[in-house]
């Protein structure tokens, strides 16, 4: 299976590389899709620190320390939650009790069903660098398979103008 790296994956390696700055990913929806479009850049390995898939809500909150009562109150897919999770990764990632400098993450519904009152498409990206914390709201059109992947573009673009 050959994967080509993504364009703008490459410059963001780049960037981060240059200013010797890490990152961490977490990840809903995209199961696993943004953290491999870092895998695919040849020297990722110098900047990215890893990757959670919190697939279930519960491992938003017990492993990325999403507050459990925005959980409740909101659900996963919630502006709120995708900024907790970019922040939290830093956390549930850091070595030797430094953090990476940067956290991305993704959370949404793609589909085909309705989650929680949100219709398919509706996806939140969350990117904190340093200690500035942003979220972005996406409402896509498209399969599950296109949602995903246009999550993944999206969150490259968005960290990327951040940078």
């Amino acid at each position: 299976m050959s994967v080509e790296p993504d364009a703008r994956a490459e410059r963001i390696v780049a960037t981060l590389t240059a200013r010797h700055v890490t990152l961490a990913v977490a990840e809903s929806l995209t199961g696993g899709l943004l953290t491999a479009a870092f895998v695919a850049v040849p020297g990722a390995s110098v900047v990215l620190r890893g990757g959670v898939v919190a697939y279930d809500t519960a491992i938003k909150h017990s492993v990325l320390g999403v507050d459990a009562e925005v959980l409740a109150a909101h659900g996963p897919v919630h502006p709120d939650v995708a900024r907790q999770m970019a922040v939290g990764v830093r956390t549930a990632l850091a070595l030797d009790g430094v953090e990476p400098e940067i956290g991305i993450s993704t959370t949404g519904v793609a589909g085909p069903d309705a989650q929680d009152g949100h219709p398919p498409g509706t996806a939140f990206v969350g990117v904190a660098v340093g200690g500035s914390v942003r979220s972005y709201a996406l409402e896509l059109d498209g399969d599950r398979n296109t949602v995903r992947a246009a999550v993944v573009s999206a969150a490259l673009r968005f960290l990327e103008e951040s940078l």
